[in-house]
């Protein structure tokens, strides 16, 4: 988890959405903060394109102060600015939370300047699966103080998604989903901390098709997490769906070893965009 004095840079360097004016293509650099302001937009021809360039902008516009992380949410970005933030001992993190970023590029060229394309979920590999799973809630008030002290191998609680940063009263319902891991519980956990989830999408059951939950990850992985066939678990994803909406997308993913409640395995905050 970063700390809350960690300098962080949000960029993005991909190809415009528009062509120069002779028709060439250019790439754009934009740098933002994580309060939304921008610190620098600059287009190149894409043939000098490169991560020399790329390290000489981001020193340019550090003036003397660089960040120590930059979040970058955009595959075809990554490549090049983690070579550039290496030549500056600079930590790239990857991660589809830039919503700073995302909300300059939507005013600077719209809906599709954040546009990424995702492949179709692929099927959890069926050795990491537990013993069951079910659907679960807590009121918001309780949600980081009930796992920010346990002895959890894992456990991913960002700032930004704490309930009260989110504006959320104490008793809102936030859902969950918990799975009980049994022997293979820390293998799980391990999996999905690697992995890196993002959020639980609930896709509804439809004349022909199991419903069940997506599991987003990374910057565009998606995984089917679980399926559901009978019609009372697939209410209780209506009512899971729902209460995510009420919620504004937060929610949880908790893997323990067996229904005792005496161990967790590893807590995940997550939020639906």
């Amino acid at each position: 988890m970063l700390e809350g004095n960690v300098k962080i840079w949000q960029a993005d360097f991909y190809k415009r959405p528009q062509n120069d004016a002779r028709g060439a293509t250019l790439w754009e650099l934009v740098v933002c903060d994580r309060a939304g302001i921008l610190l620098d937009a600059i287009a190149i021809p894409q043939h000098q394109a490169n991560a020399d360039w790329l390290a000489s902008q981001l020193q340019r516009i550090a003036g003397g102060t660089l960040p120590q992380v930059i979040q970058v949410f955009r595959p075809q970005s990554l490549g090049l600015l983690t070579a550039a933030a290496a030549k500056l001992n600079v930590r790239v993190e990857v991660t589809r939370r830039t919503t700073a970023l995302k909300s300059i590029l939507q005013q600077r060229w719209g809906e599709e300047a954040i546009a990424l394309e995702k492949p179709p979920p692929q099927a959890l590999p069926d050795y990491l699966w537990g013993d069951q799973w079910r659907f679960a809630t807590l009121p918001a008030g309780e949600v980081v103080e009930t796992f920010r002290d346990r002895p959890i191998p894992i456990l991913d609680l960002p700032d930004d998604l704490h309930p009260l940063n989110l504006d959320l009263a104490s008793t809102t319902p936030i859902p969950g989903v918990i799975i009980y891991g049994g022997r293979q519980s820390m293998r799980l956990a391990r999996w999905l901390q690697d992995a890196r989830p993002v959020a639980l999408q609930s896709i509804p059951t439809v004349v022909g098709e199991s419903g069940g939950l997506v599991l987003e990850a990374g910057l565009v992985d998606r995984w089917i997490a679980i399926t559901y066939e009978d019609a009372e678990v697939a209410r209780s994803a209506t009512r899971f769906h729902d209460r995510q909406k009420a919620a504004r997308g937060l929610h949880f993913l908790l893997v323990q070893p067996d229904d005792s409640g005496m161990t967790d395995t590893g807590f995940w905050l997550l939020k639906l965009d």
